[in-house]
């Protein structure tokens, strides 16, 4: 699965303002009720349950809040670069400047835990990070997010 398949230019939020964790939640929700036509309250509901369960910030600046939603019909995906870190409660208490929101239907199963992997993998590229955080522009984040995983890479 390439990240390709999960997000187009129109899901990456090039510079969002946020400053909280759940004003940044907020405003993804916003942003995802746009693309994929679902109401945004419902969204933010669905990612402020998944958090209640353990936040969703991985450590290293990132974070990939996500969850499951009856009425989508797709795995949908958005990218938000921060234009100030926040307290996102991350495991490591660093705070976040990277989000990846990642929401799937229902029944997506297997499909929902290979788009995280896939996410996953690429936040454990120090290169691809580094080129996030370096990118101001939608294009050149898309570009960044969509290049294939290097090769080697586990």
């Amino acid at each position: 699965m390439d990240l390709g398949d999960l997000i187009t230019p129109d899901g990456i939020i090039p510079s969002l303002k946020a400053k909280s964790k759940k004003q940044a939640l907020q405003e993804l929700s916003i942003r995802a009720g746009e693309l994929t036509g679902l109401e945004s309250t419902a969204i933010f509901e669905t990612l402020l349950q998944r958090e209640r369960l353990g936040s969703t910030g991985v450590g290293h600046g990132i974070a990939i809040p996500h969850g499951k939603l009856a009425d989508l019909d797709r795995i949908f995906s958005l990218f938000a670069r921060l234009e100030q870190p926040i307290d996102f409660d991350a495991i490591d208490d660093a705070p976040v400047d990277l989000v990846f929101l990642l929401l799937a239907p229902e029944g997506a199963g297997a499909d929902h835990l290979k788009a995280l992997a896939r996410i996953s993998r690429l936040m454990r590229e120090p290169a691809a990070i580094e080129k996030l955080r370096a990118s101001r522009d939608r294009a050149a984040l898309y570009a960044v997010l969509t290049e294939p995983l290097a090769s080697h890479a586990a």
